[in-house]
Parts: structure tokens; C-alpha cells; sequence
């Protein structure tokens, strides 16, 4: 935060990255909260009233269980860290709808935002979203550029293949070569400049911390 005026409050969740991928409901969770809210023009998201009260409130509760300290502790702000996204990426879906989108454009962009969580691991290209929603590959990537405020498709694949690309590094003991098979790379060296150019190093090197 560079300013705020004398009359800013708020609060600020972080979450750090093995609390956050430890859980597959919660990857899933931010999956589709994450690439909603990215793809908002703006990045602030004005809430209204009852959705300020209850995420508000379901902030409150994990600060509570997290100063609580009890055993089971974790997994209780697991749960609400997962009822948190979830309920997050209802009111950013809300908030594209209200961005008066003509409805076909919302629909083949929502649409796209359900089909890539689900088949981002195997398919990286653009003309399977495309024939799964019917329409051609430019009609797509004009439909994402616009709500997406210049964002491709390509964009947003490999967003998804470098999140869980770092998860399978960080959180599991496969090797970066079935890693790379299970993401569907064609070699293990494809994946490996993949991830040196949206990640700054390679796998190795991310997965000994370096």
C-alpha cells in the first residue's frame, strides 16, 4: 500500500503458498477465484452490502482460529480459507455481469472460465476452448482481449499450468520429468524453458528454494 486517506481501514489476508496448495479444494477454489478476479478490468471490486458483511466476517473468523492457536486449528482455516474463495468468486462473477457485457460475450467468457480449470492439463491451445464453446479461435481471443481487459488465452493456460506446475514441485516427490508428462509437455526441456520464462528460474532451482 503506497497512501491511504486518514479515514482507511481494511484488512489484508495472506496466504503463503504451502498453506495455500496443501489442500486440492482449496486449489480448486483458487482456481476459479484467482482467474476471475484477474481478468476484472479494475482490480478493486466494489462489494455490496451483504457480500462486505459476510466475507467481513468469514475474514474475521480465520484471523480468530489463527490467533486462537488451538490443534486443529489448520484445518478449521482451511475450511474457511476454501469458503472464502468460493464465496469470493460468486461476487466477482456477479461483478462481470454488471459490467454490461453484451450477454453473448459474458456467456463465451464464462464459459471459457469454467472449461479451463477443468482442461487446462491437457490442452494448452486455444482451439479446443474454442470448438467446446462453438465459436472460432479469433471470436474467442476477441471475446477474452475485451473482458480481460488485453489478456490472451495463452495468458491465462499458462497461468494455470504454472500454478500447479509449482505445486507438484513444492508439495509432492514427482520427478520434473513426470511432472512434465503429466502436464502434457511434449519433452521435459519444453517444460523446463516454460517454466524458466514465466517462473525467472528453473524447476530445480524452485524446488531447492533457490
Amino acid at each position: 500500500m503506497l497512501s491511504s486517506s486518514t479515514d482507511y481501514s481494511g484488512i489484508c489476508l495472506l496466504a503463503d503458498e504451502h498453506f495455500t496448495l496443501s489442500l486440492p479444494t482449496v486449489r480448486d477454489a483458487i482456481r476459479t477465484a484467482y482467474f476471475t478476479v484477474v481478468e476484472l478490468t479494475s482490480p478493486v471490486l466494489p462489494l455490496k452490502a451483504d457480500d462486505f458483511r459476510r466475507l467481513r466476517e468469514l475474514m474475521q473468523m480465520m484471523i480468530h482460529y489463527q490467533q486462537m492457536g488451538l490443534p486443529l486449528a489448520n484445518d478449521s482455516l482451511h475450511m474457511l480459507y476454501n469458503l472464502f474463495l468460493t464465496d469470493l468468486s460468486t461476487v466477482q462473477q456477479h461483478s462481470i455481469r454488471e459490467h454490461r457485457y453484451p450477454k453473448r460475450v459474458e456467456e463465451i467468457f464464462l464459459g471459457f472460465l469454467g472449461l479451463l480449470p477443468q482442461h487446462f492439463v491437457e490442452h494448452h491451445d486455444i482451439g479446443f476452448y474454442a470448438s467446446e464453446l462453438c465459436i472460432t479461435t479469433t471470436y474467442l481471443s476477441r471475446v477474452v482481449r475485451q473482458v480481460s481487459g488485453g489478456r490472451t488465452v495463452v495468458d491465462y493456460i499458462n497461468q494455470m499450468l504454472l500454478m500447479e506446475a509449482t505445486f507438484l514441485l513444492r508439495q509432492t516427490s514427482m520427478s520434473i520429468t513426470q511432472i512434465s508428462d503429466q502436464l502434457h509437455f511434449a519433452e521435459v526441456t519444453t517444460f523446463a524453458r516454460f517454466f524458466n520464462r514465466m517462473k525467472g528460474m528453473n524447476p530445480r532451482e524452485f524446488r531447492k528454494g533457490k
